[in-house]
């Protein structure tokens, strides 16, 4: 087998963009399997969820927005600490930058090895690093759940379980009955599960599936309109996880290698899913963390530059 490119760093081409107004005054910034933006905009405010990787990409989400409003831009919100998801914040000028309790101690414990891992995977992503000021630190953090006001328009920041990581919010706005779900669910892009909580992600997904989501916007993927939609994403993302995990748990408690794990996890899920974006990419990040999981690491051991390649060395090469 011919040895892979590391990551994403054979993927270099620029994806096209889309904004896709998903309820009234919500949108979903999206491009092609990147990390997607949510766009809420109330009476006097706009919030945005999830800030891109650099202040430079960041200012695709801003120039989208002020063709639609220019009300300030008052809260950032990050559903998770990745730093695809939080870098580029500065950009929004924001006055509020919010989060878990959980994602900020995650930032404490592991952000910059995150940031160098991600710098290395993502060479695209992270065009114009040189603008990002530092890491991204929330001012504002809540435990399970918070509501805000932008105007007359609620939205509630609900952590409803462990997922892609320990740290994750949704943004719902009944309203419109729109939900943000960041990383927790995708359609047709691979879960990263390097971090994550196999455990626990689907009884996860069944609390989203609880507020019935007239439309959602994923972490990657195109905004999803209308309850089915939502639900075949939904059921997407739970079949991904199970066929990752089921595999590589059987031959870890079986005594197996990472190595046989990673071939059995490839029979089944190779068929379903290697058109996903970010399917190569993530797969071995994957079957490392569904190891541990399945040998009792509850959590997720930290992802350095060295230990990337490393991995990916014995996995992929």
């Amino acid at each position: 087998m011919t040895a892979k490119a590391f990551a994403s760093t054979g993927d270099m081409s620029e994806k096209k963009t889309s904004f896709t107004e998903i309820g009234r005054d919500l949108y979903a910034f999206t491009a092609e399997g990147d990390p997607n933006t949510g766009v809420i905009i109330g009476d006097d405010s706009v919030m945005v969820v999830d800030a891109q990787a650099t202040p430079a990409m960041a200012g695709k989400v801003i120039e989208q927005i002020r063709t639609v409003t220019d009300k300030p831009i008052k809260y950032v919100v990050l559903s998770h600490y990745h730093a695809v998801r939080v870098l580029g914040a500065s950009a929004y000028g924001a006055s509020e930058i919010i989060a878990s309790e959980t994602c900020r101690a995650m930032i404490q414990e592991r952000g910059q090895e995150d940031w160098d891992s991600e710098f290395g995977r993502f060479p695209r992503l992270f065009r114009g690093h040189e603008s990002i000021p530092g890491l991204t630190w929330p001012t504002l953090t809540f435990e399970r759940r918070m509501t805000l006001h932008l105007g007359r328009r609620r939205v509630d920041l609900v952590w409803l379980g462990r997922a892609h990581t320990a740290g994750d919010i949704v943004a719902w706005v009944p309203d419109q009955g729109v939900m943000f779900s960041g990383d927790i669910v995708e359609y047709h892009s691979a879960c990263y599960c390097g971090d994550g909580h196999f455990g626990d992600w689907p009884a996860t997904l069944d609390a989203i599936a609880a507020y019935r989501p007239r439309a959602l916007s994923p972490g990657r993927g195109d905004a999803l309109i209308g309850e089915a939609k939502v639900q075949e994403a939904l059921a997407l993302t739970r079949d991904f996880v199970t066929s990752t995990y089921r595999p590589v748990a059987e031959v870890a408690l079986g005594g197996g290698t990472l190595k046989e794990a990673m071939a059995a996890c490839r029979a089944v899920c190779d068929p379903k899913f290697s058109s996903y974006a970010i399917y190569e990419h993530c797969l071995p990040f994957n079957v490392a963390r569904a190891y541990d999981e399945a040998l009792g690491l509850d959590h997720p051991r930290i992802w350095t530059a060295d230990r990337d390649r490393a991995m990916w060395a014995a996995l992929q090469g």
